[in-house]
């Protein structure tokens, strides 16, 4: 079989990422991601709204302190996924289809392991951990209640993370929309049913995630066993010689995905971080605002993520395979998509942002009127997101993983936390909404400076 057919003949969804136009092949892959994502997004909103409408503030503040723990548990999963996605993608390009199997499964087995060791942990120091979150005075009760019933979505959400991206490379981007698509629709009316009807709280949002998330796992497992073409699971030899090629192979795909989980946990570091600081200069309501913020940043992170995920099996396969023009042209074509989608965004959350933030709470509350002055502000920030997303994606995919850590953890943690410290120093609140956007400004700056330098040193 010859390299550029690997992933042609005898493929459901018809996806040659050697061969195929580039734009055509952006296209199959985007489409289904971003209208997979669109659904989880969907469910993102529809949460925040029955919780807000159905709960109040304080339900929205409960579970927006509680997210950094779902984010970790995403940041481990984008890391092991993304990860394997690249080393898969090299191995195929190579039609080494045993390696990539076998890296698939040592993936999987990493992410169940991971999975339950956190879920214990966070069973055995349930009070330590809800303190060291900022849930305290009548907040407490509220995250507890959400945090206890919570918790078994880590299992789920884990395994479906890691099956998005295998799925994806495997050439059936279609099956991983429905799997997002069907987990939406079951959480969309779990969370109506049993917020509403049921009555039963932050237990009822909590039980909702839950399930879905069984349902998008069993729908992964299903697709693993029965409808894989390259990427089957492969039974792995624990022999001494074996545990020491997992053990390799597992550094080797944490390398190559710790970018995407330095992503992930950077939102949980957003997340902690503006909540302490939103708590001290403006209190709960402050919180409450904040945590509109917090729904929305998905919507917006998701998409500038999807178009650089569409591009990364693209490029890892055309870079394993040494296609250098086409790899240079999947970049700048997902760079012209994800700047598109990032100014689109910008300039409605500028106009609309009264009508955007009316959907979580009432305008007689102080926290809308908090949100709303600041959403137009943390905008801003959209256009320089979405082309550090890219680039970011686009370091990972060639296995330039330093650089994609480096610039991750620049916009994400070291830029932001210093932001959201100095800023409300001194401009006022204000600096609260613009600690972000100038993260993101200063880390592009960094990232031209970089493409500076390594112009020079190749002249």
């Amino acid at each position: 079989m010859g390299r550029k057919t690997i992933l042609k003949n005898d493929n459901r969804d018809s996806i040659d990422f050697g061969a195929n136009n580039i734009q055509r092949l952006f296209a199959s892959i985007f489409f289904p991601t971003v209208l997979g994502m669109l659904f989880s997004m969907a469910f993102i909103v529809t949460d925040g709204i029955f919780v807000g409408n159905g709960l109040g503030s304080y339900g929205l503040a409960a579970i927006n302190l509680i997210a950094p723990i779902m984010m970790l548990i995403n940041a481990l999963g984008m890391m092991i996924g993304s990860g394997v996605s690249v080393v898969a993608a090299i191995h195929l390009s190579h039609d080494n289809e045993k390696a990539a199997r076998i890296n698939t499964t040592q993936a999987y087995g990493l992410g169940l392991l991971v999975a339950l060791g956190l879920a214990a942990l966070c069973y055995i120091f349930p009070e330590p951990i809800l303190r060291l979150l900022g849930a305290r005075g009548d907040l407490l009760p509220h995250a507890r209640e959400y945090y206890l019933w919570f918790m078994p979505a880590c299992l789920f959400s884990m395994v479906g993370t890691i099956g998005m991206f295998v799925i994806r490379l495997d050439g059936s981007p279609r099956y991983a929309m429905l799997i997002n698509i069907v987990m939406a629709i079951i959480n969309i009316i779990l969370d109506y049913v049993f917020i509403f009807p049921c009555q039963w709280g932050l237990m009822g949002a909590a039980l909702a995630t839950d399930v879905g998330g069984i349902v998008g796992m069993v729908m992964v497992v299903h697709y693993m066993v029965r409808r894989a073409k390259h990427l089957q699971l492969y039974r792995v030899k624990l022999t001494p010689t074996g545990r020491k090629l997992t053990r390799r192979n597992i550094g080797y795909i944490c390398r190559m995905g710790l970018s995407g989980m330095v992503a992930e946990l950077a939102v949980s570091v957003m997340m902690l971080t503006g909540n302490l600081i939103f708590l001290h200069y403006m209190g709960e309501d402050g919180v409450a605002a904040y945590s509109i913020i917090c729904y929305l940043f998905p919507l917006v992170y998701m998409l500038l993520f999807a178009v650089s995920q569409s591009a990364q099996p693209i490029i890892s396969y055309n870079h394993g395979a040494g296609l250098r023009d086409r790899v240079r042209h999947t970049f700048r074509f997902s760079l012209l998509v994800g700047l598109a989608c990032g100014v689109v965004i910008m300039l409605a959350f500028i106009f609309y942002s009264q009508t955007i933030v009316s959907i979580f709470v009432d305008s007689d509350e102080a926290a809308y009127r908090i949100a709303s002055t600041g959403l137009p502000l943390y905008a801003t920030g959209f256009f320089f997101m979405a082309l550090n997303v890219c680039y970011v994606g686009y370091c990972q995919s060639i296995e330039k993983a330093r650089a994609a850590v480096v610039f991750t953890m620049l916009r994400g943690i070291i830029f932001m936390v210093a932001c959201f410290i100095i800023l409300p120093t001194a401009i006022g609140t204000n600096g609260l909404w613009l600690a972000i956007p100038l993260a993101e400004v200063l880390t592009t700056l960094c990232i031209i400076g970089y493409q500076l330098h390594l112009y020079r040193h190749r002249k």
